[in-house]
Formats: C-alpha cells, sequence, structure tokens
C-alpha cells in the first residue's frame, strides 16, 4: 500500500490482486543456506529462518563492533518478526542514528510502531524511508487509532468458496460482504463503497508502472463493525479500479485487524472469531489446543501483515513456510518449480495454467507433493501449485513454499499475535 520500496510496492498490489480475484505463488528453497549450522555466519542463519540464533549472532557481532549498522538493523528485524518491540525498538533506533540515512531500518521502525498503533511515531520514519503515502496517512490520524470496542466477535461464513466472506459494516452502514486475507495489511475496498462510506482520501499512490496505471487512495475508517467487535479509527485504501472482484465480496481486510485480536479462523466450522486478547484468553486458546494433541508452532509476521510458520513438503523436514489463511485458491499448497525439483515432487509440466502474482503474469503447474505437513495436519497426495519463476527472498529469509486456503478446511486456526504462536486443531473451535 506505500509506495516506493520494491516490497510495498508489493503490499499494495497484494490488495488489489485479492480484490481483482488473482492467485499468489510461492518462492524458493535454497539448500546451502537451510544447512548453516548455530554459531555460523549470522546473515546465513538468518536467510534459513533460523531467527533466534541469528539474534545471538547479531548481537556478538555489536558486541564487538558497536557501529554495525547491518547488524543493528538485522537484530531489531528479528526482533520485529516475533512482535518483541522492545528489542526491535532497541537495535532499530541503534541502526537509524549509526545511518540516519538508511531507508530500510526506518521502514522496519515505521512497521514496528503501526504494529503497537503508534502512528505518530511512525509517521517521520516512513517520511525517512520515502514512502510518502504512508507518511502522509499515519501522520493525519487524531486521536486513539485502532481503538477495540468489545470483547468478542463471531462472524459466520456467507460462503467458503471460492474465498470465504463474512459481514462488516463500515461507519455503521448496512452489511456488506468482505473477504479476508493474511496476503493483504488493512481494510481495503471499491471506490463505490469509500464513496458509500463517506471516505475521504488523506493520501495517495500512483502505481504507474501498471498497465494500465491505477492510483491507491489512503484514507481512515471511524467504524468497521465485525459482529460483536468495532474497530474505530483505523487505516483503510480503495482503488480507481473497479474491476469485479472475483470472491464475491465487496471489499477484504487482512491482517493489520486480525493482529488486534486473538483470530480463530475456523474453517471447520465455517467461522471467524475475534476476541480481545487477555492472559486468559490466550490460555484457553492454548489449553483447547493441547487437549485436542496441538502444540502451539511459531508464528512470525514480515513486512507489515505477511505471517509465517514451519512447515514441510515431501519430507523436507521443517522450514520457513506462508500462511494464506482466507483469500482462494484451490491448491492446498504452492512452491516454485525449483523447490519441487528438489524435493523430487511429481510436477504436471504438460499442463501450464496462465495466473498472476500480485498482477504480475505467472505460469503455473499442478504439482502433487506425498505430503504438506503443519504441525499435526496434513494432507496427502495433494493438488498444488508450483511456479515456474524462482523468486527472490524479498523478506531476506528463506521460504519453502505457503499453505493455501484449502488445506485448512478441515481445521480451526488460531494466531496469537502476542506470544505469536499459532494452532491449528482438526474440527471446530471450541
Amino acid at each position: 500500500m506505500a509506495a516506493g520500496g520494491n516490497w510495498n510496492r508489493r503490499s499494495a498490489l497484494r490488495a488489489m490482486a485479492v480484490l481483482a480475484g488473482t492467485a499468489t505463488t510461492a518462492s524458493v528453497l535454497e539448500p546451502a543456506m537451510a544447512q548453516a549450522t548455530p554459531g555460523g555466519d549470522a546473515d546465513a542463519l538468518f536467510k534459513a529462518g533460523k531467527f533466534e540464533q541469528a539474534g545471538r549472532a547479531y548481537e556478538e557481532i555489536l558486541r564487538k563492533d558497536p557501529a554495525n549498522v547491518q547488524a543493528a538493523r538485522q537484530r531489531g528485524y528479528v526482533g520485529l518478526l516475533a512482535n518483541k518491540f522492545p528489542d526491535a525498538e532497541k537495535y532499530l533506533n541503534m541502526a537509524v542514528t549509526l545511518a540516519p540515512g538508511d531507508k530500510e531500518a526506518h521502514r522496519l521502525l515505521g512497521d514496528c510502531y503501526v504494529r503497537q498503533d503508534k502512528f505518530s511515531l511512525a509517521a517521520p520514519h516512513w517520511q525517512a524511508a520515502g514512502e510518502e503515502g504512508y507518511a502522509k496517512l499515519f501522520a493525519a490520524f487524531r486521536g486513539e487509532p485502532c481503538q477495540v470496542h468489545g470483547d468478542i466477535g463471531r462472524l459466520p461464513w456467507k460462503q467458503m468458496d471460492p474465498a470465504p466472506l463474512v459481514e462488516v459494516s463500515l461507519n455503521g452502514g448496512p452489511a456488506k460482504k468482505f473477504a479476508f486475507y493474511t496476503r493483504v495489511g488493512g481494510v481495503g475496498m471499491s471506490a463505490k463503497e469509500a464513496e458509500e462510506a463517506g471516505l475521504r482520501a488523506v493520501a495517495e499512490i500512483k502505481l504507474d508502472y501498471l498497465d494500465p496505471p491505477r492510483t491507491m487512495y489512503l484514507g481512515i475508517l471511524e467504524s468497521f463493525r465485525l459482529g460483536g467487535i468495532e474497530l474505530r479509527n483505523i487505516p483503510v485504501s480503495w482503488s480507481d479500479d473497479d474491476e469485479p472482484s472475483l470472491t464475491g465480496g465487496a471489499g477484504i481486510f487482512g491482517t493489520w485487524v486480525m493482529y488486534h485480536f486473538l483470530t480463530t479462523i475456523d474453517y471447520a466450522g465455517r467461522s471467524l472469531i475475534l476476541r480481545r486478547r487477555t492472559p486468559e484468553t490466550a490460555g484457553k486458546a492454548r489449553a483447547d489446543a493441547e487437549r485436542a494433541g496441538a502444540q502451539p508452532l511459531p508464528l512470525w509476521m514480515a513486512h507489515e501483515h505477511i505471517v509465517f510458520s514451519r512447515g514441510s513438503i515431501a519430507g523436507s523436514g521443517p522450514r520457513v513456510m506462508g500462511l494464506n489463511l482466507g483469500g482462494l485458491g484451490e491448491m492446498i499448497a504452492g512452491m516454485s518449480a525449483a523447490t519441487a525439483e528438489q524435493l523430487r515432487v511429481r510436477v504436471d509440466y504438460d499442463r501450464p495454467m496462465e495466473t498472476s502474482t500480485g498482477l504480475m503474469p505467472a505460469l503455473v503447474y499442478p504439482s502433487y507433493p506425498t505430503e504438506v505437513r503443519l504441525g499435526n495436519a496434513v494432507a496427502k497426495d495433494s493438488y498444488c501449485l508450483a511456479n515456474q519463476k524462482s523468486a527472490d527472498a524479498p523478506h531476506g529469509f528463506d521460504v519453502l513454499g505457503h499453505f493455501s486456503h484449502s488445506f485448512f478446511k478441515p481445521y480451526n486456526v488460531t494466531l496469537d499475535f502476542t506470544d505469536m504462536n499459532l494452532y491449528i486443531v482438526r474440527g471446530k473451535a471450541t
């Protein structure tokens, strides 16, 4: 949603892509980095997804070289991935003090403050990062942003496929069907819905690299109601392109909404459950999962809203994998074709399919791994997609692939963004 750097362009495109009904794909495994061992090079450990070990290695570098900007930035990023905000702030502030022109450190620090709803602190860092859209948006807020009213919201799904839809209300208006997806950040909608809600743009971003060019508008929504929960004074976006959405919804919301709650995406029970996060509700979620035989899995969040855990494909062993909860797609999981070949996954190259990732053309192929696993959740010999293009590592670490919409259908998934744990349990949520 922010202009400028490559990642934020992709963020904007993802929000628009889902509204337009496009698909996402996976990135590539690099075995050499995955074989890094404790005590090895800090960057190799980080790239292999060994974040805690990488953090300790960066700290050791800083003990020997306190002026090492890259180590400070990366140590702050390690903290941010796990929502350990004091750590993230300490090291990212260290990085921007050492190098005031370090745009990446400013961007990460802006993200850190946004996650804590400290928008006034975030705005100057987005400005320093060259992200004018975000800087203007967060500077425009008055009063307390992202106020939570209510204790629990239970939203029954109005459909499962092609994407789950729930009913929400914008500024007290009539119920609207919205999709949700962990590959987007805030609340996005069509220009028509924005006009009906009385929204006013406080910033805009020109997406002139698209054909035809498009404009993304950023504004502030007074009220976003989700069942018994209401969020007030929140950031939203809309586009001047009103192409019909393949989800069938009027808009979409993502991880920026979900991380304000203890969020359960109950595929098996066809409902979205948002609870005010307290030690009691978090403890109950953990106890319920453990009674069902599910242990907590790690949860990480990169670049504003993209969530990850550890999973495996075809006996790969635990690797970092994306969690594409919500959204749409028939596949169980996705990976690059190079990863599929490395793991000896059967790929049907005789059936190429043209799709898009972030509105960019992509060629994908059906693939059939013997097993896809996330904790105790397993899919055998299932339909997946392999992307011909081997993506780089836009987050700075290697990603084996991602779990998609259809993988989660037998389960309920709870995301605890405070302790950064994920619980996946077969059957309906209790």
